[in-house]
């Protein structure tokens, strides 16, 4: 007999701040590439030949998807940070135990995830640091001065390439967790009544 309620409800909790997630993400990565080969600068001087050009949306659109969905972004990780804060302390206190005293065990697996993990958080910091400066400063929604703590090409600097390894650090992350990705996701339609989801099959001997 099959159970009507195969998650948990803190695992259909997860599973929703992660699409969150993803689903923000996705927006601001998508509309991050926009610029990144669009930029608006240098028109008059011909160093941009693609000035002008519009994908889909004008470019303000993309702006503004780009600006909010960072937003939704930057909160729905906060949530995911805060939800999973015990298992964060607890490796990191496993991996300090590892490179002071060598007293736990740490597979290369498990340095391999920690590591991806690392290189996600610290571009996260980086991009949405960045990004709440622009959010804030003259040009966007709200006005401090263009040189708070940093220049604001070394922000706009930041922003690109922090945002490029946080995007290249979430495909390898996704990758890696894919198998476990497709099972949850199955598993969590099926428990709010997406009926035409196939189920996860167990072959029985």
């Amino acid at each position: 007999m099959s159970s009507s309620n195969p998650v948990s409800k803190q695992t259909r909790s997860n599973w929703l701040i992660d699409v969150a997630v993803f689903g923000s993400a996705l927006i601001a990565a998508l509309s991050g590439i926009y610029f990144l080969f669009l930029p608006s600068g240098g028109y008059q001087g011909g160093r941009n030949p693609l000035y002008g050009v519009t994908i889909l949306f004008q470019r303000a659109t993309w702006n503004d998807l780009h600006t909010w969905s960072g937003v939704i972004m930057i909160v729905a990780a906060v949530v995911h940070l805060a939800v999973h804060w015990k298992w964060v302390t607890s490796t990191l206190k496993r991996v300090t135990k590892k490179l002071t005293c060598g007293s736990v065990s740490i597979n290369r697996h498990a340095w391999f995830n920690i590591g991806i993990d690392a290189v996600i958080a610290l571009s996260f910091i980086m991009t949405a640091l960045s990004g709440v400066y622009f959010l804030f400063a003259p040009g966007g929604h709200g006005a401090i001065e263009p040189a708070w703590l940093l220049a604001r090409s070394t922000w706009d600097d930041l922003h690109t390439w922090g945002g490029v390894v946080l995007l290249i650090g979430a495909v390898m992350h996704i990758a890696i967790h894919w198998c476990w990705i497709v099972k949850v996701t199955r598993n969590v339609l099926r428990s709010i009544g997406h009926t035409s989801v196939p189920p996860v099959t167990t072959i029985s001997r």
